[in-house]
């Protein structure tokens, strides 16, 4: 072994590190050369050899435990395991695409915690003149429909959709969220909710389908969560809220309990 290389060499030639290849060695993957005359170790062409094909196969994704049987494989083993190994890599690729996809909607706001379509339908009442801080909440309420409820978003989103189409129901929505300026006590808030259960009643559409009624029926405590948030900045909204559920109650149309 006297025309071997150090330990350090052997791992330049390779490209790994010196800890890399005593790892190697502690695994049992590649075995440790005798020492020479003068104490030190030399790695001849048939350890070389072994260290690359142990870092080959660790930087195709193969892991270090199934290395070493892998090396004594036949040809049908050694493909198995390889067909193995890429299914492995498959999943990990398509795991870590959908992490990028995430991280470029960050950068781009609603989209990062929401669908595109409910993020169109932000737009569109960012288009039709609502507030700024009624379409943040009402942002934070899809993200958490979405979370709470998965089952009836997309029939929350249509419910949503066909208010947006209901030229009445946005002006009442708008002066819904105007009257969050009002005191709590205001008469007008009761006027107001018996002007948003009318046009309930008028548009039935506006309450959703009954797929995604039902499914909204089921998840009460959910609902409550849902429809409570930011009840402390608007204690108005929530009152209107409150009122116009009963009213839609009372004419017999079935509403989550709070």
């Amino acid at each position: 072994m006297s025309n071997g290389v150090t330990i350090g060499q052997a791992a330049s030639f390779v490209g790994v590190t010196v800890k890399t290849v005593r790892h190697y060695h502690k695994l049992g993957l590649v075995g440790e050369p005798e020492r020479d005359s003068s104490g030190y170790r030399r790695y001849g062409s048939a350890e070389l050899l072994h260290l690359v094909q142990v870092r080959t196969l660790a930087a195709a994704g193969v892991p270090l435990a199934g290395i070493g049987p892998l090396l004594d494989a036949d040809a049908a083993g050694f493909a198995t395991v390889l067909a193995d190994v890429e299914a492995q890599l498959a999943d990990r690729i398509e795991e870590l695409t959908a992490r990028r996809d995430t991280l470029r909607r960050l950068a781009d706001g609603d989209r990062a915690l929401l669908p595109d379509r409910a993020c169109a339908i932000l737009e569109r009442m960012r288009g039709l003149g609502f507030a700024p801080d009624y379409v943040a909440a009402q942002r934070e309420a899809l993200v958490l429909a979405k979370a709470l409820v998965p089952d009836g978003f997309d029939g929350f989103l249509a419910q949503l959709e066909r208010g947006l189409d209901d030229p009445e129901h946005v002006e009442l929505t708008r002066r819904g969220h105007e009257a969050e300026a009002w005191d709590p006590d205001d008469p007008r808030i009761e006027e107001l909710a018996d002007a948003m259960a009318a046009r309930h009643l008028a548009n039935p559409a506006l309450r959703g389908d009954p797929e995604g009624q039902r499914e909204w029926a089921k998840a009460s405590a959910q609902y409550q969560l849902i429809n409570s948030h930011r009840e402390d900045q608007a204690p108005v909204a929530a009152r209107l809220t409150a009122l116009t559920e009963a009213k839609l109650r009372a004419a017999g149309i079935p509403m989550p309990q709070r």
